[in-house]
């Protein structure tokens, strides 16, 4: 449970430094020696404040153009279940497409073009992280997640040296040829399909569930008309699109899979070498299925030259999208996807002109969802409904209420976040200018956040961070270039900042938010007193803010971070009795001079 907090360190020595640079400037060494020893020439304390925290309600969230869509079924022990569907535009990869060899204002003959399959792909989350001994093999598969001369499938080759050698760590007979790794000579290296551990997959991922793919009907705009055209259209979490959902393209179950999908290339008869062993293709993980052919046929390879597919803008207008449901084996599955990575897969086959033997080729087509994303503008649009249950009452009525809250009730989607009013609603200036009178140099100043286990059950999945900012700016409080990071990870990134859950027990018992530099910055610099947001976020690194729609048809803003995460947590707000050793306040600590 304990921390290294280099903070503390960095800034004590820096103190012992500088008054020491000031002493021996000041005074004869003799001195020095006589104050030193004779009394401490100053002393480290620590401090603490009230603060003003309340709890703010969201009606609804912006939800198009987000990092990650949900999809599923969710439910919070604490704040209800959330039903998320998804409706996306569907885009060429090309306009005005050809397909076979030939234009069709080209072709002499027919080439019959016939879609043989379509295979709809949308990729799982990966914790790509998750590997602390770099054996390449992930921690969830490990026998032993600190050591790379583990065995993990038991075939007396380290996992390090399968991994080297190309045969499979966790099979002890990866060609399935029955001679165990151990003793195989003819393995071919890295022939196998990969296993990953996945994320951000919430509920039973053993247990199948019920996929409902179909076309929708409704126009996604891009841009706002009621704007002159000049600004995005924004969408919605409460906007349920259900009800424009057309021909149904796929219905049925899909099973949870950590393992690579391997595509072979085709074996050439006319060569001594079997290709039909050699790797073309390494599929991630993900959602694969196949839609219906004969409404691709329909809609996209007859529609060749045709002005439905000459352009992208006619084509949005012509396709509209799809919609996504998706019905939990159990009483949950809720998956979080990049919409920006989906793709719909068109093979077919076509007569080739000029062949001689008068075969068929084979031809693929790509459409996307959504494209870009990184340091691109993310083409194409799609919409995240959220259809969540109405909070219970000792929730709904601690929901803006302008009070100061004795519980944060903090959840993702379109949920519910906090303002926090440093020192004191009312008397913050006299406190902080008592601060400045007493000339104290801040080491380290913190927000300790404890989690309500009284309210937060053992088994709930608990947000792994939490992030603070400035509600005035929407700028973050932590400084992105001096910070430590391990890893350029989520959790891995700003661990003096820090902000990320401690657990007691496999519970999460507090979040520690360090604001040194936020607190000298109003005591030393003369910075503004602002008002701060809290919420819940999947990664600190991603600081985008987006439109809120708040009580009273008021307009706010969120972090997008915020808007992806399905997870809530309750914390203990400051207005607890005094004697409440979980109760919520700034904590200073601090040097002064005798």
């Amino acid at each position: 449970m304990k921390r290294f907090m280099p903070g503390k360190i960095f800034a004590a020595l820096a103190v012992l430094t500088m008054l020491m640079f000031v002493v021996s400037c000041d005074e004869d060494p003799t001195t020095i020696g006589a104050s030193v020893i004779g009394g401490e020439p100053f002393n480290t304390d620590r401090a603490v404040y009230d603060v003003f925290a309340y709890n703010r309600n969201i009606v609804a969230a912006q939800t198009n153009k987000l990092a990650l869509y949900q999809l599923g079924v969710y439910n919070d022990p604490v704040y209800g279940q959330t039903r998320a569907k998804i409706t996306s535009q569907v885009q060429l990869s090309t306009a005005n497409p050809i397909f076979g060899a030939q234009s069709q204002d080209n072709e002499s003959t027919s080439e019959n073009e016939t879609v043989k399959e379509v295979i709809l792909y949308m990729p799982y989350q990966q914790n790509s992280s998750a590997d602390e001994d770099r054996d390449g093999v992930p921690d969830v598969f490990d026998a032993d997640p600190t050591d790379a001369n583990s065995d993990s499938d038991g075939d007396t080759l380290t996992d390090l040296a399968e991994t080297n050698s190309g045969t499979d760590p966790l099979n002890p007979d990866t060609d399935g040829d029955g001679i165990r790794d151990d003793e195989d000579t003819d393995t071919v290296r890295n022939n196998y399909p990969k296993r990953v551990d996945l994320d951000s997959i919430y509920g039973n991922r053993d247990i199948p569930f019920n996929l409902k793919v179909t076309r929708s009907t409704y126009f996604l705009r891009d841009l706002d008309p009621n704007t002159n055209f000049e600004q995005a259209q924004a969408y919605y979490s409460n906007q349920d699109l259900t009800s424009f959902a057309g021909e149904v393209l796929f219905d049925g179950q899909v099973t949870i899979s950590d393992e690579e999908t391997v595509i072979y290339e085709e074996d050439d008869p006319d060569t001594e070498e079997d290709e039909s062993t050699i790797v073309d293709e390494r599929i991630p993980p993900g959602i694969r299925v196949n839609l219906d052919p004969a409404f691709f046929q329909q809609n996209i390879l007859d529609k060749e030259g045709s002005t439905e597919l000459l352009s992208a803008s006619n084509f949005k207008e012509f396709f509209r999208g799809l919609h996504f449901e998706l019905e939990p084996g159990a009483e949950e599955l809720l998956l979080l996807l990049d919409l920006k990575s989906a793709r719909i897969t068109i093979e077919y086959d076509y007569d080739n002109a000029t062949d001689t033997e008068d075969d068929t080729t084979a031809g693929s087509f790509t459409l996307n969802l959504l494209s870009g994303g990184g340091n691109s503008p993310v083409s194409g649009n799609a919409v995240n409904t959220l259809i969540s249950d109405t909070y219970p009452a000792f929730v709904a009525d601690n929901l803006d209420t302008g009070n100061n809250a004795s519980r944060i009730f903090l959840k993702g989607g379109a949920g519910t976040y906090a303002n926090i009013k440093l020192f004191d609603a009312d008397n913050s200036e006299a406190l902080i200018n008592q601060i400045k009178a007493n000339n104290w140099i801040i080491n380290e100043a913190n927000l300790v956040f404890y989690v309500d286990r009284d309210v937060i059950p053992v088994e709930a999945n608990e947000p792994p961070r939490l992030y603070i900012y400035n509600a005035e700016t929407n700028a973050p409080l932590y400084d992105a270039i001096n910070d430590v990071s391990t890893t350029n990870t989520p959790l891995g990134v700003l661990q003096t900042h820090d902000g990320i859950l401690v657990e007691e027990d496999g519970k999460g018992l507090k979040y520690t938010i360090r604001i040194t530099e936020h607190i000298n910055n109003i005591v030393v610099r003369d910075s503004a007193n602002a008002l701060l947001g809290l919420t819940v976020t999947p990664d600190i690194r991603l600081t985008n803010m987006r439109d809120v729609l708040l009580p009273g048809n008021t307009m706010g803003e969120v972090p997008d971070m915020s808007v992806n995460s399905p997870l809530g947590t309750v914390l203990y707000g400051s207005a607890v009795p005094a004697s409440e050793e979980k109760k919520l306040q700034l904590e200073i600590f601090y040097t002064e001079t005798n």
